[in-house]
């Protein structure tokens, strides 16, 4: 494994602990050059669902543009890492639990969408606000009614 902060390859795992019930290994590493510490996380390679565009396309499942979505609706706000973690694998589990082998990008939408309603109600407006691509702001004041409902 090499250090992001100084590429040096030597780095000492000083500390293993399971994670999200055991879907995935947490590890501490401590880089033998620099001596900073970063964390790496391990979890199984599986086959994800092809995901279905709008115009038809298919492209491969993308965790990273998964994460940045949600990453992006919940800027500068109090969530921390690990509940975005957790959300995106929830979010996965579902994607593998599909009986297709092909998922429409607006159900994952959906999906981001509830997590976000769960972890944060101005993450889910924001992220509302341009999945649902509304027209006027009459649609944009009815979802922020709902959800101070």
């Amino acid at each position: 494994m090499h250090c992001p902060f100084c590429g040096h390859t030597e780095t000492q795992v000083v500390e293993t602990r399971v994670a999200d019930d055991g879907a995935l290994v947490r590890r501490r590493r401590q880089c033998g050059h620099c001596d900073k510490r970063f964390t790496t996380y391990e979890r199984p390679d599986v086959s994800f669902p092809s995901i279905v565009k709008k115009d038809g396309r298919r492209v491969p499942y993308d965790r990273a543009k998964l994460q940045g979505s949600l990453q992006l609706a919940l800027r500068k706000r109090p969530v921390i890492t690990e509940q975005i973690d957790s959300a995106i694998e929830r979010i996965e589990e579902k994607l593998l639990a599909a009986p297709s082998r092909e998922v429409a990008s607006n159900r994952i939408g959906e999906w981001v969408m509830r997590e976000l309603k769960k972890l944060d109600q101005v993450a889910y407006v924001r992220f509302a606000s341009v999945y649902r691509n509304f027209e006027d702001i009459d649609e944009f004041r009815a979802l922020v009614d709902k959800v101070k409902r």
